[in-house]
């Protein structure tokens, strides 16, 4: 009898200790995983805000990059973290959307392990090239892939990414060959391009734009479904190829599990970070747009992107290899 009442006893507290943790969270340094190189636009995004989050929680937020497969191997990794809103991660697109579809074998399913604390900014890629291909639009650039099949290529930050989504939709809407070359990030994909490695990419405004400038690669269009405020001169891809959209976007996740006043509390100085003037004006200068959505409504849009990218997986046939 006397240990029925014991185990009653502790059930019946259960609901207090989540709001107790709360309350003294966070009493040491959170570690925000980058699943990309340093220096692309997932990092930069990460780093504008991890300041103005450590200063608000009053604990270190420690930026960690860990690179690979296309985002999965830290994705993987923090969904097998505790729970207790220390490591957290910046997903992406590819992670936790494309991922679903496009990786079977994947160690992680984005709805079961992860909760979602907040869509941190969208972001639209433009197509570069490389000054030595002669093309100067969209329309060149199709006709010059369809006269030699299989002869151009293109970089991405890796498999499942959006700069990999962005191609294929290239090739399945204007019916070409163009060859992709996966890199493990959107700074050696970037250093790829500038180099003449390859041919084209699909570049985040957050990196490219001085690139454009300097004249170092031809910006030909965005892959949003509207211009750029930041290039309004660039046509959209959709201009010459109807019904064509690839944008990104990045996002904050914690475990599955993790107390819910916990991610209340991250979703609220994730959020005043990014409302703040300086990184407003800093992100929306390189192109990228902050959201600052809720828990709930990030959740329902993670749904609907994985629904959405299934099919593009499906239609484009693609592949990992």
């Amino acid at each position: 009898m006397m240990k029925k009442h014991a185990t009653l006893f502790l059930l019946l507290l259960l609901p207090i200790a989540s709001p107790v943790a709360a309350q003294s969270y966070p009493a040491k340094p959170v570690r925000v995983i980058v699943p990309f190189p340093p220096g692309g636009p997932t990092d930069i995004v990460t780093r504008l805000m991890a300041p103005k989050m450590a200063a608000a929680l009053g604990q270190q937020v420690v930026v960690e990059n860990r690179a690979g497969a296309g985002g999965m191997i830290a994705t993987e990794q923090v969904a097998k973290s505790a729970p207790d809103g220390y490591t957290i991660i910046m997903g992406t697109i590819g992670g936790m959307a494309v991922a679903m579809s496009l990786n079977p074998n994947r160690g992680y399913d984005t709805l079961r392990d992860f909760a979602p604390i907040t869509q941190s900014v969208a972001v639209t890629s433009i197509l570069v090239i490389h000054p030595s291909v002669p093309a100067n639009n969209v329309r060149e650039l199709l006709q010059l892939a369809k006269k030699a099949p299989g002869k151009l290529n293109y970089a991405s930050s890796g498999n499942g990414t959006v700069t990999h989504l962005a191609g294929e939709l290239l090739k399945l809407l204007g019916k070409v060959d163009i060859v992709h070359v996966p890199y493990k990030g959107g700074a050696p994909a970037l250093t790829a391009l500038v180099s003449g490695e390859v041919d084209m990419s699909y570049e985040n405004s957050l990196i490219i734009t001085p690139h454009i400038k300097s004249g170092r690669v031809k910006a030909l269009a965005v892959t949003g479904y509207k211009r750029s405020a930041l290039l309004p001169d660039l046509p959209t891809i959709a201009e010459t190829l109807p019904g064509y959209s690839a944008s990104g976007w990045y996002g904050l996740f914690a475990p599955a599990a993790t107390p819910k006043p916990v991610i209340a509390r991250l979703s609220a100085e994730a959020v005043k970070a990014l409302q703040s003037p300086d990184v407003v004006d800093k992100l929306s200068s390189q192109g990228a747009e902050p959201v600052a959505s809720t828990p709930e409504e990030f959740s329902a849009f993670i749904r609907s992107e994985i629904s959405k990218w299934a099919d593009l997986v499906k239609a484009a046939r693609m592949r990992t290899d």
